[in-house]
């Protein structure tokens, strides 16, 4: 006989539920999804919307990448990998970083991580203890603080601009070191500002981690799309920092969450300890596809892709100049302009709203990126198709004509 739920006598009442965990009213939204959300809403409604939102180049995945992700299925490769990353893998991470940088990097000390966010977890749990902070730029990645927060730490935000070329010096670093400051966290290629790091400025902010017995962290995730100038990397200059990169944004491989970590090497046990726990292994698949990346051929694909963005990086630039936004540098890498729109609005949120409800233009609200000057800058993404850049400057001039 079949139970029915709830029984008869059991008189209806309002569920209680118990209050969730602290740490969710520090964890904001990540904004530019929610703007890309509605977007798509409004497309499914029939609107044209042009996408300037979302970090995600518009390409689709290099072709030798996706026939090498569907010969990985086809030979069965279905099972979980070593929780580190499937070794073929890590030896060509190694080998890529010997082309690019002349570097010799044990395998051993590469890890394979479900995109740069499982990295950026990993780094939290293994350095991070309760009441701990690390600096950290203001504009910045979100993300980053929120990691920091979900292991009971905290994001150490540095308020940044053009004079500092929107980086964290260590100066500005030392300035800012608190007692509970346990290290510096820095990107270079930046998002949302796209300025680097030049290799005195990584210099001098681990010269300063060792002097405070802090740690280095640097995401190089976009690392490769650089314009007229090669970004360098901490690598370079030290083997004990911890490296974040990903096969989301050079490499074209954003839905398949693959990203990689290199770490000092006394860290590495640690570390596969807790990916052991955490994520048991990444998608096998996605590991065998990505050998495909360090091909000649899918090489030249991806390297004509990053001339095309530099392309419409020298497209948007200007327009937006001339349009009255405020960009004070010219970007050296990433996909992004970061722009300041005082003569607009002094409510970047409400500004991205209207642009996006009344004029199909979707952007991102400058508080996405943190607090120091947030509503009077936005953020724009040239992953989109030149023609679609062209359409959004025309609606721009009939908007502020």
């Amino acid at each position: 006989m079949l139970l029915k739920w709830p029984p008869v006598n059991v008189e209806k009442v309002t569920p209680l539920h118990r209050p969730f965990a602290e740490r969710l009213k520090d964890i904001e939204p990540f904004r530019v999804v929610e703007v890309l959300d509605r977007a798509k809403q409004l497309q499914a409604q029939g609107r044209d919307i042009v996408h300037l939102e979302a970090g995600e180049p518009d390409f689709a995945t290099a072709a030798p990448v996706i026939s090498a992700g569907q010969a990985s299925l086809g030979r069965g490769e279905t099972y979980y990998s070593q929780a580190a990353g499937i070794p073929p893998l890590r030896e060509a991470i190694s080998r890529y970083y010997q082309q690019q940088y002349g570097l010799d990097i044990d395998p051993a000390r590469i890890m394979v991580t479900p995109g740069a966010s499982g990295a950026l977890l990993l780094i939290a749990g293994l350095l991070v203890n309760p009441g701990d902070g690390m600096l950290m730029t203001d504009p910045g990645y979100p993300c980053n603080r929120h990691f920091l927060r979900l292991v009971e730490g905290e994001g150490q935000l540095v308020p940044v601009g053009p004079e500092d070329r929107y980086q964290l010096t260590a100066a500005k670093a030392e300035q800012h070191w608190q007692p509970n400051t346990i290290g510096v966290m820095v990107a270079s290629p930046a998002n949302p500002t796209g300025e680097i790091l030049t290799r005195q400025e990584l210099a001098d902010l681990f010269q300063l981690c060792q002097q405070k017995n802090g740690e280095l962290v640097v995401d190089e995730i976009y690392h490769g799309l650089t314009y007229g100038e090669k970004a360098p990397s901490i690598l370079e200059l030290t083997d004990q920092a911890f490296v974040i990169n990903s096969f989301s944004k050079y490499f074209g491989m954003t839905g398949w969450r693959l990203g990689w970590l290199v770490a000092p090497e006394h860290a590495v046990a640690s570390l596969e300890k807790l990916a052991q726990n955490l994520f048991i292994s990444m998608s096998t698949m996605a590991q065998h596809a990505a050998l495909a990346c360090f091909e000649p051929e899918t090489r030249s694909i991806l390297d004509s892709r990053r001339d095309e963005f530099a392309r419409r990086r020298d497209f948007l630039l200007p327009e937006l100049r001339r349009l009255g936004f405020d960009i004070p540098h010219s970007p050296a890498g990433a996909l992004y302009l970061y722009a300041g729109i005082k003569k607009f609005s002094t409510d970047s949120q409400q500004f991205c709203l209207d642009l996006l409800e009344q004029h199909g233009i979707a952007i991102t609200p400058g508080a996405d990126f943190g607090r120091h000057l947030a509503n009077e800058h936005v953020r724009f993404a040239y992953t989109t198709s030149m023609d679609r850049l062209e359409e959004a400057v025309r609606r721009f001039d009939k908007i502020f004509s």
